[in-house]
Formats: structure tokens, sequence, C-alpha cells
């Protein structure tokens, strides 16, 4: 078993930055990807940032030249750093992790972590 948590959450004006941490413990060796999603209320859970199995990053067109995601192996960490935040990246932030076989498959989610951004 895979267990993700996320911290780094808060509360930030416009402009702000952040920067999430997601942490993750158990069967790491089995994980193929891992990345950043969000979900505001009201709205589907929407991928932020991604690294693909082929270990580049992939980003959602809302969030280029403001976020990077990033990671840390020695650490077992994924990090996102948000800057030139909006009131409209205000959301609850998830941390996701993948294990792809060739028969099955496994997807992971953190807690969740509250981004907010005050105009």
């Amino acid at each position: 078993q895979v267990q993700l948590v996320e911290s780094g959450g808060g509360l930030v004006q416009a402009g702000g930055s952040l920067r999430l941490s997601c942490a993750a413990s158990g069967s790491i060796v089995s994980i193929n990807t891992m990345g950043w999603y969000r979900q505001a209320p009201g709205k589907q859970r929407e991928l932020v940032a991604a690294f693909t199995r082929g270990g580049s990053p992939n980003y959602a067109d809302s969030v280029k030249g403001r976020f990077t995601i990033s990671r840390d192996n020695a650490k077992n960490t994924v990090y996102l750093q948000m800057n030139s935040l909006k009131p409209e990246d205000t959301a609850v932030y998830y941390c996701n992790a993948a294990s792809v076989g060739p028969f099955t498959g496994y997807v992971y989610w953190g807690q969740g972590t509250q981004v907010t951004v005050s105009s």
C-alpha cells in the first residue's frame, strides 16, 4: 500500500507563493507516476501538474509558467511550487501517485490540502 500526505497549503494573497509537499510511504517502489490535482468547490478534480512515466513534467495550461513540479527521490517527496497565485487557483490540492503494471493499475490519493488565494 502507498500512503500520500500533503502539506503546505494555506491562505495567501493574489500574487503570492506557496509550496506544497507530498511525502510518500509504503510500497513506493511500485509508483510509476506522481502528480498534483486540484478540486474547487462545485467543480471536477483537474490535473495541475504531473510527471509522466517518462519522467518529464506536464502542466495544465492555466498554471504553465507559474507552477513547477519537482521531486526529491531521497525523501520520497514531490513538490509543487506555486507562484503568482490567482484567486482561481483556490482549491483543495491532492497529491496523486499511480502504479501501472502489465495487467493491473493502482491509483493513490492524499487527503488533500486547502489552498486559498484572496484578491
